[in-house]
């Protein structure tokens, strides 16, 4: 009778060690911290959900085995990235992911880290790293550039608007690359199209700019890319419907906003992406030995709201194209 305590004790035990031992080894020995440098948390909501999906199909769940530090500019205030991206280097994290030049440019001069971005505007002529083939530094992630598809946007144009002969052009001289206007104009050319370009320095030459392209008599209107653009997405859209002006945008966010229709590289994607890369620098790749990767995924995306709020018949080929219709 004495033993029967004691194997109830022992039973108990093993029981608990049983019980005790699969959930410590269910916790990392180490829970790697990333660094998140962006702007403006709403307008990147989708962006970071993407990159926060590639992360779980790779194992890493935010807040359990990996933590994100996110640090934001406001919207439009380039000037505070590098006090951000010291901030993160000072928490200290492993690896600082962004997007950007501007916020790329910051965490370069902050830090000899690791750093992954998402979507990287010529990462070579900005100095970012020597070569797409071999980065040769602590740079790494996907190139981004707009040359190379104005032909398709005009093209795309030219489907929605068959008597499409005007066209204006909406530039950014301090955000917009310059290489990319001469390529619309030399497209614009080739079709037979007449250009107005329209040149914008600050908020309050918007208005002005989207008013004479309609006066010149633009039919429709391309808009190059530029941070800026992106910034002031909503008061374009208005300004576009109020002018009654169908236009080719900067990205899906500019036709969420009331722009007719935007193609290239998906940045939702892109983001997703930056996880493989991230996963790749934690099992101890160097990032100078990543190479630098062009976007794989492009998506045409159309507004039916606003072709119908401005009278635009979609022909249905234009839509069996697109990759998405917003109503």
């Amino acid at each position: 009778m004495r033993c029967r305590p004691v194997k109830i004790v022992v039973l108990f035990a093993v029981s608990l060690c049983c019980t005790l031992v699969p959930a410590a080894a269910q916790r990392p020995a180490h829970v790697p911290r990333l660094g998140f440098l962006g702007m403006d948390p709403a307008m990147m909501a989708g962006f970071r959900a993407a990159f926060q999906d590639g992360l779980r199909e790779r194992g890493y769940v935010d807040g359990q085995t990996i933590a994100i530090e996110y640090r934001w500019a406001e919207p439009g205030r380039f000037d505070q990235f590098p006090a951000l991206a010291a901030e993160l280097v000072q928490r200290p994290v492993e690896i600082i992911v962004t997007a950007n030049a501007a916020a790329v440019r910051a965490a370069q001069q902050a830090t000899t880290m690791p750093i992954v971005v998402a979507v990287m505007p010529e990462p070579v002529m900005r100095g970012f790293v020597a070569s797409l083939a071999q980065p040769g530094g602590n740079i790494t992630g996907q190139a981004y550039q707009e040359t190379g598809l104005s032909t398709k946007r005009l093209e795309l144009l030219k489907e929605a608007i068959p008597q499409l002969s005007r066209l204006a052009v909406l530039w950014h001289a301090a955000g917009s690359d310059a290489r990319v206007l001469r390529e619309v104009e030399e497209a614009a050319q080739a079709v037979g199209l007449v250009l107005h370009v329209q040149e914008v320095r600050d908020p309050s030459d918007l208005e002005r700019a989207v008013g004479a392209a309609k006066t010149w008599g633009a039919q429709a209107l391309v808009q190059l890319a530029s941070p800026f653009f992106t910034l002031h997405r909503q008061a374009i859209g208005e300004l576009l419907l109020t002018s009654q002006l169908p236009a080719m945008c900067e990205t899906r966010l500019s036709v969420v906003a009331g722009c007719l229709m935007f193609y290239g590289a998906s940045f939702e994607a892109m983001w997703h992406r930056a996880a493989y890369y991230v996963d790749r620098i934690l099992h101890g790749t160097k990032p100078a030995d990543l190479p630098i990767e062009q976007p794989k995924a492009f998506e045409f995306v159309l507004n039916r709201k606003t072709a119908e709020a401005l009278g635009l018949p979609l022909p249905p080929l234009l839509l069996y194209q697109a990759t998405e219709v917003l109503q």
